[in-house]
């Protein structure tokens, strides 16, 4: 048997998950400029609120899993939850192409409620193709080859939310969002033969909570939890939304304390380890998805964008122009209608400015009469394709790496290279230090080099933390309880994620950029080290499984 055979299950989830997450982060790609549009069909949002909303957005999608994951578990098992949450997300994604407010939080509802029925399962039915001796030994390259599915989507969608909003609207690209689920979901059903064997629920063990003690003892907690940070008189962690969803998480981390404290004293080592690694890498969710906010302020604000003429015919047919004009009438909705310049005297003052792009470009370098006030730039979501095309290109190396170091006996642990990936993050962050001291930023805009750089650099800490988990989670957990971890690292992800909302609603509040990004990297540095302070205890107990 060739080494390299992989299940066709394998094939099956890899297309799936690609056209899931081809809606998914065509749906992200899009979503702050979205909220802070308000010329084009937008919500016209300030920038603060509309991070916050993507962070709360980006938190709650990874926190149904736990739910999704529980009742997979025991009693839809998972090919049926896979579809429950496609149907959701389909109707969700169509449902932001109507341009109201209540359609919108309605619609985003659908979508996190998908989510947590979509994709925690698919993970653990890739996780359940390799379970038999004929493919164990290949289960984290799978999770690999997966991991680049997910990644072909998300290249793909930003060329094409980029042509939709361009040429049509906003509800045109969330639309095509919608057509990608429904294209994965047929894929799904087409290839059902193949997976229909994984597809085993895992009854409670007589120590487990029923899924009723769940809604009671979890569920029904966090939503009175999330109503108390709701309400109460002014902010702990900045915002209501923020306050809320943090101390709704507090149940649900009891319950997963709780679940390693009955579990038997093999499986209680086990769950002890995953919880360890799920605390650490919220931090590189934290810093990760500020891809949806942070960055792509930076890509929209303050990178340079403007489209040579020579290069304009041919990027033109793909809709990948973005026009912006220098006419503050056209953009009444904006509360950033400002840019920073400095006087004859080197003092900073405020002037009125249109288009977020113009804050930091001087009056003599904006677009004239002759050119109608208008500038024409690459758009800015194409800057998040960035990220899966080096994942696309860089899988394939890192996978060779790690196969060079094995045959050499000089593979790094699993958790020492979600170790190495939290650090790579950091230097991701460093990148963008040196972007922010290179350039006038007051200004001048910087080059479309860092940014890319930074997506580069970032990518390798991606590669090696993020499919590994997966793998990881799906290796050390006890059989019964697989995809209500899965949910746990899920949970991890989620909290990550709103916490990457609220750094990046600090955004304003840092006068030299450089310090925010500087946070990142400490932050990043630190949870490193904690993992390799552990890497001893973690790799008794997973060398193990």
């Amino acid at each position: 048997m060739s080494k390299t055979k992989h299940p066709k299950g394998l094939y099956v989830l890899f297309f799936t998950e690609m056209w899931e997450r081809f809606g998914y982060y065509l749906m992200l790609g899009i979503l702050l400029l979205y909220l802070t549009d308000g010329a084009k069909g937008g919500m016209g949002l300030d920038k603060k609120e509309a991070s916050d909303i993507v962070g709360t957005y980006l938190g709650l999608v990874y926190l149904t899993p736990f739910l999704g994951g529980l009742l997979a578990d025991r009693i839809l098992g998972y090919r049926k939850s896979i579809l429950i949450g496609a149907v959701l997300m389909a109707a969700g994604y169509f449902g932001l192409a109507i341009p109201n407010m209540t359609a919108f939080w309605v619609s985003v509802l659908l979508i996190i409620v998908g989510n947590g029925f979509f994709k925690p399962n698919i993970s653990t039915l890739l996780g359940n193709l390799y379970s038999t001796p004929e493919y164990k030994d290949q289960k984290d390259a799978g999770y690999n080859i997966f991991y680049m599915g997910i990644n072909v989507g998300a290249f793909i969608c930003n060329f094409v939310a980029a042509y939709m909003r361009n040429e049509y609207g906003w509800g045109y690209a969330f639309g095509a969002a919608g057509v990608g689920m429904l294209v994965g979901t047929l894929w799904f059903l087409s290839g059902t033969k193949h997976i229909k064997d994984a597809d085993i629920k895992k009854p409670a063990g007589e120590n487990d909570l029923s899924v009723t003690k769940v809604f009671m003892y979890v569920f029904a907690p966090a939503l009175i939890f999330g109503a108390i940070g709701w309400f109460i008189p002014g902010n702990i962690f900045g915002t209501d939304s923020t306050d809320a969803f943090i101390i709704a998480c507090v149940p649900v981390i009891i319950f997963y304390i709780n679940l390693m404290m009955r579990a038997e004293k093999q499986e209680r080592k086990q769950i002890a380890a995953l919880l360890s690694i799920f605390g650490v890498v919220i931090i590189f969710w934290a810093v990760f998805k500020q891809n949806a906010s942070a960055l792509t302020t930076f890509a929209e604000t303050y990178t340079e964008r403007t489209i040579p003429a020579s290069v304009e015919p041919i990027v033109k047919p793909f809709g990948m122009i973005q026009t912006v004009s220098t006419d503050t009438a056209e953009y009444p909705k904006y509360d950033q209608n400002f840019k920073l310049v400095k006087d004859a005297e080197g003092n900073k003052v405020m002037i009125q400015s249109p288009h977020p792009y113009f804050q930091n470009l001087p009056s003599e370098k904006w677009p004239t009469e002759a050119e109608n006030k208008e500038a024409k730039l690459f758009s800015t979501e194409i800057f998040q394709s960035v990220n899966p095309f080096f994942i696309v290109l860089l899988t394939p190396i890192v996978l060779s790496f790690f196969a060079f170091l094995r045959l050499r006996g000089k593979e790094p642990s699993t958790p020492a290279k979600i170790g190495w990936g939290l650090l790579v993050t950091g230097l991701s962050t460093l990148v963008m230090v040196a972007a922010v001291y290179s350039t006038d930023l007051v200004n001048d805009k910087a080059s479309a080099i860092w940014l890319i750089g930074c997506y580069g650099v970032v990518t390798i800490g991606e590669l090696f933390l993020s499919p590994i988990g997966l793998s990881l989670v799906s290796k050390v957990a006890p059989v019964r309880l697989t995809s209500l971890m899965m949910g746990g690292w899920f949970l991890a992800t989620s909290i990550g994620n709103k916490l990457s909302g609220v750094l990046s609603s600090l955004w304003d509040n840092y006068d030299n950029k450089a310090n925010f990004f500087l946070v990142n990297f400490i932050a990043c540095t630190i949870a490193g080290l904690a993992i390799f302070a552990m890497l001893k205890w973690l790799r008794e107990i997973i060398s193990k499984h």
